[in-house]
């Protein structure tokens, strides 16, 4: 499926990089001119990988965008000696920023929402932090409570089946069109067969089942409430208004809780606002850095 955002990113330079964080290989990818005035390094979400941000960073030309692969996802070695926990992947951010853009931006979306403000929160310096589709309730509890029980039960099979049946579950291709469609809410055919043809190349490129299951588990244990009163930067929160894991009115909540924040919100869109609405996503982020 041709990607709908290909010509503009094509008018942006790449360079995959990589460097030793907290012991392991961490790749990355770093988008625009090394001197542009402003970098952003950005994280991705669950089961996702650097690729997921791109239609975004296609909208933001002349802003310098590092990023990575969380670790155990993509291309990026799994933490050495550490959980995949949220004190390992806030440790490892905390790392990767100081090591490879020290006072850039921080951005996270979904799951990289909690760890770049539990990483924020616990002391990595940044001027600024941008937050989309932020996780601002629990999990459980949000509008589509019932399939992300299902997933507690899924994931927790993946990792106690024998290895090889496992894996072939986790990476099955209609159970990860089901996540897709749930997630969508764009009615252009062509932009959701997009969306589909992304989850399902990247969406299987995890390390092994226990990586899978500890970061699960770390997605549906924590939500940004925890750290917000704690960040005391100026902080954006992108929320989508269809948003099936967090609701828009907890959303309108979470951005209280921030000493100071401001939020905007997205219609006709829900937990994907990466790949359906890139641009109005990237037009808040220019605002709110003055770009």
């Amino acid at each position: 499926m041709p990607n709908p955002y290909a010509d503009l990113l094509a008018t942006i330079p790449v360079e995959r990089r990589e460097v030793e964080v907290l012991g392991a290989t961490t790749a990355y990818w770093v988008y625009g001119d090394d001197d542009a005035v402003t970098t952003i390094v950005a994280v991705h979400g669950f089961r996702g990988e650097h690729h997921g941000l791109e239609p975004v960073v296609a909208h933001l030309p002349g802003i310098r965008v590092v990023s990575p692969d969380l670790p155990g996802f993509g291309e990026t070695a799994t933490l050495a000696g550490r959980a995949h926990d949220l004190e390992g992947y806030a440790a490892w951010l905390r790392a990767f920023v100081e090591s490879v853009a020290p006072d850039a931006v921080v951005l996270g979306h979904s799951f990289g929402s909690i760890v770049a403000s539990a990483a924020v929160a616990s002391g990595l310096p940044t001027p600024k932090l941008i937050l989309v589709n932020p996780i601002g309730a629990p999990a459980l509890e949000g509008p589509r409570g019932i399939l992300t029980r299902l997933a507690v039960f899924y994931y927790l099979a993946g990792a106690r089946l024998p290895r090889a049946v496992g894996d072939s579950l986790l990476r099955n291709g209609l159970i990860v069109r089901v996540m897709s469609n749930a997630m969508a809410k764009t009615r252009d055919p062509e932009l959701r067969r997009f969306v589909h043809e992304q989850h399902d190349t990247y969406f299987s490129r995890f390390a092994d089942r226990d990586v899978l299951h500890e970061a699960f588990v770390t997605s549906v244990s924590h939500d940004v409430r925890e750290f917000a009163p704690r960040i005391a930067q100026p902080t954006l929160l992108i929320a989508a208004e269809r948003d099936d894991i967090t609701p828009i009115e907890a959303e309108r909540h979470l951005a209280t809780l921030f000493p100071d924040a401001e939020l905007v919100e997205i219609p006709d869109v829900g937990h994907l606002i990466h790949y359906e609405t890139p641009r109005a996503a990237a037009s808040a982020i220019r605002e709110f850095l003055g770009a």
